[in-house]
């Protein structure tokens, strides 16, 4: 990626808390067009809720998010939508009873001209042309369009998903975890599709925990750790090792020195190990205070 291209999405110190809890603190992030950036981090970093703020669903506390240079107010996932922000969640939200066509459209579905108008009659020929030229663009596997969804492979279905997504020509895609519970097969399908988006122009942005699929596609990673940027690392430069040592905290591995978080928890340990050798230690007898008695050789006959 080019260091001088203008990001299309940019969020500059963005907060978010729920109640007590600060889930977002100042985080700085961006993704520019014909971009892969990874999200990584452990479980309760902050990534979903940086996405949803994204996305619209949570409204942030502080901070600004750019939409191509200029400041944006994303109160609704409508107006995430509307700039050209799409997202794909875990879940997919595809109805298995419905064919491929009818996910891709469902909801914005076509109406034919004329009588059809009035008939409210669909323009299934169109819709399907639509289809087409969609999967084929993305040059996924996919081969017959009228087929349901509930007897596709995971990977075909996360397929379906992403190219729903991309209906509305959005400018940036946001997957969250689109390889979770795939096969190897499928994995690959799904990198494939992503890198396909890069080729063409859009921003993507990743939430992975497979660091092996990361370094696969993304070209930029942020690492979150406890609500907070960890880390942005060019990925053609680093190792999984410094992404590790980012997610869990601990300093260059390279030093054996600790980050702070770490070396407390080593603390606790150390301590609780020290509390419970001391427990398993047997009590000693009483000194009597006179002269020590030789033992009995009888004793041992």
């Amino acid at each position: 990626m080019s260091e001088t291209r203008t990001p299309v999405l940019a969020l500059e110190r963005v907060s978010k808390s729920f109640g007590p809890v600060q889930a977002l603190r100042d985080v700085d992030f961006d993704v520019a067009p014909g971009e892969v950036v990874a999200l990584v981090g452990d479980n309760g970093a902050g990534k979903s809720t940086l996405i949803k703020a994204i996305a619209g669903i949570h409204a942030i506390d502080s901070g600004r998010i750019l939409f191509e240079g200029e400041p944006v107010r994303i109160g609704s996932p409508t107006d995430a939508v509307d700039l050209g922000i799409a997202t794909v969640y875990q879940d997919l939200a595809l109805c298995d009873n419905l064919d491929v066509v009818e996910n891709l459209f469902l909801g914005q579905e076509e109406r034919g001209g004329g009588l059809a108008t009035v008939t409210r009659q669909l323009d299934e020929t169109s819709m399907e042309r639509q289809a087409h030229e969609l999967l084929d663009n993305l040059a996924v596997t996919i081969t017959d369009v009228r087929s349901e969804v509930g007897t596709m492979s995971g990977g075909q279905r996360q397929q379906v998903a992403i190219a729903r997504s991309l209906l509305g020509e959005p400018k940036v895609v946001m997957l969250d975890e689109p390889t979770a519970a795939l096969g190897v097969r499928q994995t690959a399908q799904v990198l494939a599709l992503v890198k396909r988006l890069r080729e063409n122009g859009h921003g993507v942005v990743m939430i992975s925990h497979n660091l092996a699929n990361v370094f696969e596609v993304a070209d930029r990673i942020a690492v979150l750790r406890l609500g907070r940027l960890a880390g942005l690392h060019d990925a053609a430069s680093t190792s999984h090792e410094e992404i590790v040592t980012a997610i869990t905290g601990a300093s260059d591995p390279s030093t054996g020195e600790l980050g702070p978080e770490v070396a407390q928890a080593m603390a606790n340990a150390r301590r609780d190990d020290a509390a419970i050798g001391t427990a398993a230690e047997p009590p000693r007898p009483p000194d009597s205070g006179g002269p020590p008695t030789e033992a009995d050789p009888e004793a041992d006959r």
